[in-house]
């Protein structure tokens, strides 16, 4: 039991680590080189940060299914958790981060009444999870274009300024990919030994199977909630600049949430068809 316990603490550590001082340092360092803007950068974060949830919902079942609403209320919550200790709530009166929150809480309603109808995901439903995925991107894309034209504009400007000097990056940029890649498979393998630790030590309390799948929700949810800090964080030096941060912040939620739901949940289910 008690090495159990302590290869808990040194898994959660390790994935602070990679989370804060790996993935986000490059994160932002590849963002930097190529110009990218909070939206592309949150997008990028949501990937890499989803890959834990691979081994916690990747599943065609039920309890697939209800941990994908768990992990993603999960990420929810501790979204909201950031916005407030960075006194960031003005910003969320923007439309488009209003419509990105609906979104995210579409991603939570759905398996709730797919589990309430007692409807279990299968392959038929792939073809309607991906056509989903593809319209939240679409109405994602297009929100932000058309209520945050005024900071993408000020962007330009910037990005304008800076290539001059940042032309010649192309090694970097080769290198910041290769180690947010390398971060990504770190947080996959640390998430299964992490999971496996976990039901170890709840099976050895006797504790149930919900139990089990919140606490990995929590606990797999780290690096979104270190990348939703860090990201307010960043811009927080200009009041101005407040609301890229929660942009940044938002889609970062908002693609984890997706890629948890449709994208992980399809996956599962056609390697469960396949293999049953």
């Amino acid at each position: 039991m008690l090495i159990e316990f302590i290869k808990f603490l040194i898994y959660s550590g390790i994935i602070v680590i990679i989370s804060k001082y790996v993935l986000v340092t490059t994160l932002r360092k590849l963002a930097e080189t190529l110009n990218l803007k909070p939206k592309t950068v949150g997008d990028i974060a949501g990937y890499a940060t989803s890959m834990p949830e691979l081994l916690t919902i990747g599943t065609s079942s039920f309890s697939g299914l209800i941990s994908a609403s768990i992990v993603n209320v999960i990420n929810l919550i501790q979204y909201v958790s950031s916005i407030f200790l960075n006194k960031n709530q003005k910003v969320l009166k923007n439309r488009a981060i209003k419509i990105d929150l609906i979104l995210v809480a579409i991603t939570i309603i759905i398996p709730i009444i797919l589990f309430a109808f007692n409807i279990e995901i299968n392959i038929g439903v792939v073809p309607i999870f991906i056509g989903l995925c593809v319209l939240f991107v679409y109405l994602n894309s297009n929100v932000h274009k058309l209520y945050l034209k005024n900071e993408d504009e000020k962007l330009e400007k910037e990005i304008e300024k800076e290539e001059k000097w940042q032309k010649n990056n192309k090694k970097k940029t080769v290198k910041y990919i290769f180690y947010l890649l390398c971060s990504g498979v770190l947080l996959f393998v640390v998430g299964e030994l992490l999971g496996n630790t976990l039901e170890n030590l709840c099976n050895q309390f006797n504790i149930s199977q919900t139990i089990i799948g919140i606490l990995l929700g929590f606990i797999t949810s780290i690096p979104e909630l270190i990348t939703f800090f860090e990201a307010q964080k960043h811009y927080k030096k200009n009041t101005e600049d407040a609301i890229l941060g929660v942009v940044e912040a938002t889609n970062n939620l908002f693609t984890s949430n997706i890629l948890n739901l449709f994208v992980i949940q399809s996956i599962g289910s056609i390697i469960y068809s396949i293999f049953a």
